[in-house]
């Protein structure tokens, strides 16, 4: 599943919450046979044409699922808890496998993590150690010793019931690649890769939209271009300005002051709807008994893109439902033409002037449509996600340039 709490985040410590890909997290349990198909680690496939000739590092990072603790897998999937970190962070051990040459693949193995594989070229990423865990590269800031490094990662969680593998872009579009798998029958699902063109017609396309947006691009001194932030770091970097969206969040706070708004949050389950009304400065969600069950403030723009704050959605049966549905709805701009959310037909997607461009451009440079432009793209099955219960094989795909 895409996070249910906001990626953005500094430590890696929360990495479990954070990075659980796949709504089938929340099951209550795998069943006998699926837990007794899955092995202790699967196979990746690291292949490299990105066209390149920079040395490649591979990074597998986060959770040991059987016993919470945090650290790193090696190339046979050896899992390696971090030692204890400091108040000033400290140095962590060099956890990069060297990657494949342009043109080459290597395989590595996945043990049963929610975590993160991380790729770099030309340069080792820096990670350290604080109290609360593993610092992340943190490329809003400028001082970021990662600032100047071409990197990217990707997503996913093996365990009992299976593998979900994906792309994000929720944080940043960098440098490209797909991921995939394959099923028992020996057939391989791949997405996240870019259309023939793809990379340099989003950052053309970002560059060419008003209003801040072209801020979002990262380069080097020497012309590189390294990233474009997701809309809420570009907030946080002073790129884009904190009232981006605010436009927006006003006409809905208009409309649904004098109509309702309705969220049926679960596709298998219609007859739960909860009714949404502003009254000041609060819009308040009623049940089918009329009851309030929850109340939303109104959100500012960065609330908006990273759905927290205003809009956190915690892992529960009501709140977190209904604020991933607005989240959704906010950064597609689907909240005025459809008061019956989630509205998950694309076609209506993105069709105000004011909407999260970013995450508009993104998908329409994606192959399949799909990806993660913001935390809760899977409202509707948008999201670049590959899933298996029974995975035979994982593939991480450094795409070209183009």
């Amino acid at each position: 599943m895409p996070s249910r709490h906001r990626r953005r985040l500094t430590l890696l410590a929360p990495l479990a919450a954070t990075a659980l890909i796949g709504t089938a997290l929340t099951v209550a349990g795998p069943s006998p046979t699926v837990q007794a198909a899955v092995p202790a680690t699967i196979p990746l496939t690291f292949k490299n044409n990105s066209g390149r000739a920079d040395q490649v590092y591979v990074y597998n990072l986060g959770t040991e699922l059987s016993t919470g603790r945090q650290g790193w897998a090696d190339a046979n999937g050896t899992f390696h808890p971090w030692p204890v970190g400091g108040s000033v962070p400290v140095p962590a051990p060099d956890a990069s496998i060297a990657g494949p040459a342009n043109g080459q693949s290597m395989t590595i193995r996945l043990p049963k993590f929610s975590g993160r594989i991380y790729f770099s070229y030309g340069r080792k990423l820096v990670f350290k150690l604080a109290t609360g865990g593993l610092v992340q590269p943190a490329v809003q800031n400028p001082s970021d010793p990662n600032r100047d490094i071409l990197f990217n990662w990707s997503e996913y969680t093996l365990n009992d019931s299976g593998l979900w593998l994906n792309s994000t872009q929720v944080d940043m579009v960098s440098a490209p690649y797909a991921v995939g798998l394959k099923r028992p029958d020996g057939s391989v699902v791949t997405t996240g890769r870019l259309k023939p063109g793809g990379y340099h017609g989003f950052f053309n396309a970002l560059r060419g939209q008003p209003g801040g947006w072209a801020r979002l691009v990262q380069t080097r001194a020497d012309g590189t271009v390294l990233r474009a932030l997701a809309p809420g770091h570009g907030i946080e970097a002073g790129a884009l300005p904190a009232n981006v969206m605010n436009d927006y969040i006003d006409r809905v706070w208009t409309k649904y002051a004098t109509s309702t708004l309705t969220v049926t949050p679960f596709a298998h389950q219609p007859s739960v709807k909860y009714h949404g009304r502003v009254s000041g400065n609060v819009m308040n969600f009623t049940n089918s008994a009329g009851t309030v069950v929850t109340s939303f403030q109104k959100p500012d723009s960065d609330s908006v893109f990273g759905c927290y704050k205003l809009l956190d959605a915690p892992n529960d049966q009501v709140r977190g439902p209904i604020s991933r549905t607005l989240c959704a709805g906010y950064n597609r701009s689907t909240l005025l033409t459809n008061p019956q959310q989630p509205d998950t037909s694309s076609a209506g997607f993105y069709q105000d002037t004011v909407t999260n461009h970013y995450a508009r451009k993104i998908h329409a440079q994606m192959a399949d449509g799909k990806a993660y432009g913001f935390a809760f793209d899977d409202v509707g099955a948008h999201e670049s996600l590959v899933h298996d219960g029974d995975p035979r094989q994982a593939y991480v795909t450094l795409d070209p340039f183009d």
